[in-house]
């Protein structure tokens, strides 16, 4: 069994445009943009990262915003909910909010103790807000939700799986330990890691196979401390069968990837060097930021991503 992994990292997703993906994560939301940089395989999509006031592992948001992609279809195979942690008693205020501002397909219910509002992102993603106890991970609020109800990072994420043994098989091999279970989803949760500590399975052996999208997450990020964790767990996912990609410098973290059985990607991401390491803290995600081998193509990018508001 592994002991490195340290919860969720961050969690990528795809969207149809960048200016309204931006301002719901933003505003909306009210998370900071702590990264604006590029698709490192694809350098003419924006990569924006949403987060705390430093981008901690375990409450960055980030997107693709492929221009005028067509919707995803959700379905087995994909991580179907993304779960936010909120303190104690603040959904009211969030349903408000979220219903003055537009916000689609708002609904309330109760999972594994803790009452949520679950909503639909811009492009449809399925997100929660998730009210959960104890959670004393500093808000960012300069994007103008109050101290007492903003987001203080990740809870957790749903896996929408046909058959969930081989995942569940890999999940304990990677530390997650099954803590509860209501109906059809199960819960898994890592200890002595960050407070985005869940990942849920939601078995549906019928359920129709998911087609990716905008709206459809790319990649779920697992977090280790730093490269030498993360050399020792791709080295042990290896004995076990798992071959996983080599050490990707990602500027802000050190990636490797490997697909699940139930077809989510998985990424080990390390917390080092983090998104401060070519900003100072106080600017965060605002000037545009290329990889090395992307720098030549800065003054065509600058013309052709579309301006994000506030940037």
């Amino acid at each position: 069994m592994l002991t490195q992994i340290r919860g969720l990292h961050h969690v990528t997703a795809m969207a149809s445009g960048a200016r309204a993906n931006n301002a719901f994560y933003t505003d909306t939301l009210g998370l900071r943009r702590v990264k604006k940089t590029v698709n490192f395989d694809a350098p003419d999509v924006y990569h924006l990262y949403y987060g705390d006031q430093i981008g901690t592992p375990g409450t960055v948001m980030t997107y693709f915003p492929f221009p005028d992609a067509a919707r995803g279809r959700r379905g087995a195979g994909e991580v179907s909910l993304t779960s936010f942690s909120v303190p104690e008693g603040s959904l009211d205020a969030w349903q408000a909010r979220l219903d003055a501002r537009g916000v689609q397909n708002l609904s309330r219910d109760t999972a594994f103790g803790a009452a949520r509002l679950l909503v639909d992102g811009p492009d449809g993603e399925r997100l929660a807000l998730v009210e959960t106890p104890g959670d004393d991970r500093a808000p960012w609020t300069g994007g103008g939700v109050a101290a007492d109800i903003a987001i203080r990072g990740f809870r957790g994420v749903e896996m929408l799986l046909r058959d969930k043994a081989a995942t569940v098989e890999l999940l304990t091999f990677m530390g997650y330990r099954e803590t509860a279970a209501e109906g059809a989803v199960t819960r898994y949760a890592v200890a002595g890691g960050n407070p985005a500590d869940a990942v849920d399975i939601r078995l549906d052996p019928a359920a129709h196979r998911a087609a990716s999208g905008a709206g459809s997450v790319h990649h779920i990020a697992f977090a280790v401390e730093n490269r030498d964790a993360q050399a020792e767990v791709a080295q042990r996912l290896a004995e076990s069968g798992w071959q996983t990609t080599p050490q990707i410098d990602r500027d802000y973290f050190f990636a490797i990837y490997f697909r699940s059985p139930g077809g989510v990607l998985f990424e080990i991401a390390t917390n080092e060097p983090g998104f401060d390491r070519d900003e100072d803290r106080a600017h965060l995600g605002e000037a545009l930021k290329l990889p090395r081998q992307h720098e030549h193509l800065r003054e065509k990018l600058e013309r052709s991503l579309e301006p994000l508001d506030g940037a």
